[in-house]
Parts: C-alpha cells; structure tokens; sequence
C-alpha cells in the first residue's frame, strides 16, 4: 500500500518526541539556533569579506544543516501552519531585496529554500492525513514543482544569477528530518540528507555532516526565552551589515 510510505504513525512520532522533550541535559532550539547564526556569519564573513580564508567557509557549512532540523521541528510543533510558511516567506522576501539592492542579484536566499521545504512537508502531510487521490496528486504536483523551480528554471533565465540556494536536495533535507520519527531517525535522515546534498553539490559540503553530532545535543526543548522573531531579522540585517562593510572595503 503506497500509503503506508507516508503513514509515520502520530503516535510512534510522539513516543519518540517524549524522549527529547523529557531531556535536561544538552542544547535547546534556542541555543541550537544561536549557534547556527554564529556559524552563518563566520560562513558569510568569509565568503563576502576574508574569501582568502577557505576555513571560514568550511566552519559555516555546519549552520545550513541546523537551521534545516529546526525549520522541521517547526513544521512539526507550530500551532499556526500558514502564519509559520508566511512568516519565513515573507523574511525571504525581504532579503531578497537585499540581495537586489546590494548584489543586483536573482540568486534566491536559503529562506526561499526553506519555504519550498515547508511547502512540501505540508502537502506530504495532508496526504498522509487525506490518503485520497486528489492529495497524492497535489503532493506529487508540490514536488514536481520544487524540482522544476530549482533544477530546470535556472537554465530557462539565462545571463542571471537566478538559482535556489543548495538546490534540490537543499529543499529536501528538512524534509527527510520531518520523517523521522525518534531522535536516531532523525539524524540518520538528516545524514543521508547531507551526503546527497554533497554528491550534488560540491567537495565543501562534506562538511555539513559535522552538523550531525552537533545536533545530537539536541535536547528538544525550545528554551526559556522567546527569540523566534530575532532569528528571522538577523538574516537580513545581517547581510546589510556585511554588504556595507564590503562596499566600504573595495
């Protein structure tokens, strides 16, 4: 039956949950978030302002993978699915005007990436729910136009930049996470990620599976404080830091 593929049963995800969420010991999403912000800017740093230094660039290969495991543990938790797809959309769209502005650029941001992710786990999970024809369709529509958007579109625009950051498999790999079901499956399904991430990509990308101890301190708790909106304004903002400082350099 092709719906037992998507059927990861509700109440085998929420044994599995229990165990991280009862944890004490380890970081929360919160610092798990802090790190990969310090990871992205090392990695931008490096790539817009110190290039000679390739280790800058080797360090932020681990913040992309972080920020993919918590952008599933929100697809998985929110309370508010479209205001959630909505809220990381439109911090998308803003830096994309950055992008534009300093960068007169078309390349899309990694928020874009993650709004296709959310994009497809939610229409996974709506056939999972559904198990009708109509939402197989609709799942298999999401896909195949997140495969067109990130593989074909690219070459239809020639003389841009225009292309989804990490690609394909970037947009999958929060999607394999949300599939696990315990801690282990989640990580294993974040490590297959990564490796095909890797063989689509680049020798660099290697890196990333550095990410996979790292988040294996994961705790599954949130954290005391509420930092959700710093998360999503330190992108942009960071890059116009790092852009004007580029400027100022040359």
């Amino acid at each position: 039956d092709i719906w037992q593929i998507f059927d990861y049963s509700k109440k085998k995800r929420k044994q599995g949950d229990s165990v991280e969420t009862r944890c004490k010991i380890g970081l929360t999403g919160n610092q798990m978030k802090l790190l990969a912000m310090l990871l992205m800017t090392v990695d931008h740093v490096g790539a817009y302002l110190l290039p000679q230094y390739r280790i800058l660039r080797y360090i932020g290969r681990l913040a992309m993978p972080i920020f993919a495991y918590m952008i599933a543990e929100g697809c998985r938790y929110t309370k508010n699915k479209c205001r959630y797809l909505l809220t990381v959309a439109a911090f998308g769209a803003v830096c994309q005007v950055v992008y534009l502005v300093f960068r007169q650029s078309l390349m899309m941001c990694i928020l874009v990436t993650f709004s296709l992710s959310i994009i497809l786990i939610y229409c996974l999970d709506y056939a999972r729910q559904k198990k009708t024809f109509f939402s197989l369709c609709l799942m298999g529509a999401a896909f195949a136009g997140c495969l067109y958007i990130c593989v074909f579109l690219p070459g239809k625009l020639p003389g841009t930049d225009f292309r989804v950051d990490y690609g394909f498999c970037g947009v999958l790999l929060p999607v394999f996470i949300y599939m696990g079901r315990s801690r282990e499956e989640k990580l294993m399904m974040m490590a297959s990620g990564l490796t095909a991430l890797a063989l689509c990509t680049n020798t660099t990308q290697w890196y990333a599976l550095l990410s996979v101890p790292i988040m294996a301190l994961y705790n599954g708790q949130r954290g005391k404080c509420r930092l959700k909106y710093l998360f999503y304004l330190y992108y942009p903002l960071h890059l116009v830091v790092i852009y004007g400082l580029g400027m100022i350099l040359r």
